[in-house]
């Protein structure tokens, strides 16, 4: 429960509104004057009730609910920021109370299912409600660890908008958490942030050193059996946009059997969905569309960002005959109306190369699609 060792008119203010009452209501809930709340409410944290209004307003914090606890520690957090002076003294931030941990907590679980629906906007409003909240020098440990994780989710979701590079980038939010994660020495979740990293390189086009960390992380006892296979799942995806599909077939199929053990199907599907993309890239169409075929059918359908995927791929296989160039430009439409309406601008990208490689002159080069690892 809330406690006050000092009030000020900031507090009662604060206290006012969490009971929900106007200020000729609270007054007469305390015994006082309306002009005294009236002075407090226009001076805050530059005015002091008596000490015997001191113990009134105690007495009327200790009375109250739960819900009215919540709602005054909530506005009193968002009153009282960093700097402001109170009574003749400047009152520095005091770090996340313990009822905001939890809460903290359950908006990133909110956010990261906001996130595999790319509902960007949600998303960005439960992470900045932390991040815009708090500063990494005034938390301790627990802190830190949410202010990490938060800033991990923010580089998620500048990821799948396709902003890549910059000072408001997925490159910058991970370098940020991995920065936290290393202080904190929490090496798997260091790990993690590498292959998220990896994953900005390949977007950026820099195949040579993702394809390098990814390999390592592949054999990273830091990360999960699952993190290692999408590790050497992702070598594959290097290797094929830099045109060794033949290789990266080869272990792309290992990273599948690897997802197949582990009874994690999406993963399944996007390795298919990943090896079809690796046939198409040395002309065995018919193998494409089986691999293709089999991704779409598993695993889950969700994801607005899985779904532009797969159509995206299985309208580049289908350009690539010049027998159902129609249904793959249907396809492809569909793809980027989805992508379209998500805000999904790296996949909008890809789509428009993979139409316009379609429209390159006779025996041009297959164009390689350019999509997120996630």
């Amino acid at each position: 429960m809330a406690t006050v060792h000092h009030w000020t008119g900031l507090e009662a203010r604060a206290l006012r509104l969490a009971l929900r009452l106007s200020v000729r209501a609270f007054a007469e809930r305390l015994g006082l004057a309306v002009a005294t709340i009236s002075k407090w409410e226009k001076l805050r944290s530059a005015t002091e009730p008596r000490p015997d209004t001191q113990a009134i307003l105690d007495t009327a914090l200790g009375r109250a609910d739960a819900s009215v606890h919540l709602r005054f520690e909530t506005l009193l957090s968002e009153m009282a920021g960093p700097g402001q002076v109170a009574a003749g003294r400047r009152v520095t931030a005091a770090g996340p109370r313990a009822w905001e941990y939890e809460s903290w907590t359950d908006d990133l679980d909110r956010a990261v299912v906001a996130l595999s629906r790319q509902n960007f906007t949600f998303a960005d409003s439960l992470l900045g409600r932390w991040l815009n909240r708090f500063t990494a020098a005034e938390l301790d440990d627990k802190g830190l660890y949410l202010y990490a994780r938060s800033t991990a989710l923010l580089g998620d979701l500048k990821r799948d908008q396709g902003a890549v590079l910059g000072p408001l980038s997925a490159r910058h939010s991970y370098a940020g958490a991995r920065s936290i994660f290393t202080q904190l020495d929490i090496p798997r979740r260091v790990a993690q942030l590498d292959l998220s990293l990896a994953v900005v390189a390949e977007m950026s086009g820099d195949l040579e050193t993702s394809a390098r960390t990814y390999e390592t992380l592949a054999v990273d006892d830091r990360l999960s059996r699952r993190d290692r296979a999408r590790a050497r799942l992702w070598v594959g995806t290097a290797l094929s946009k830099d045109g060794n599909h033949d290789y990266a077939t080869r272990v792309m199929q290992a990273a599948t059997r690897e997802f197949e053990d582990l009874t994690e199907p999406d993963d399944w599907s996007v390795a298919h969905q990943k090896l079809a993309l690796a046939r198409r890239g040395v002309g065995d169409l018919t193998q494409a569309l089986h691999f293709i075929d089999i991704a779409r059918s598993s695993g889950s359908s969700d994801s607005p960002m899985q779904r532009v995927r797969l159509d995206t791929a299985h309208g580049h296989i289908l350009l690539s005959d010049a027998a159902t160039r129609d249904d793959g430009l249907r396809v492809l439409g569909q793809a980027a109306g989805t992508a379209a309406q998500y805000g999904l601008v790296h996949q909008l990208r890809s789509i428009e190369s993979v139409k316009a490689s379609s429209e390159g002159p006779p025996g041009a080069p297959p164009t390689v699609i350019r999509e997120t690892n996630a």
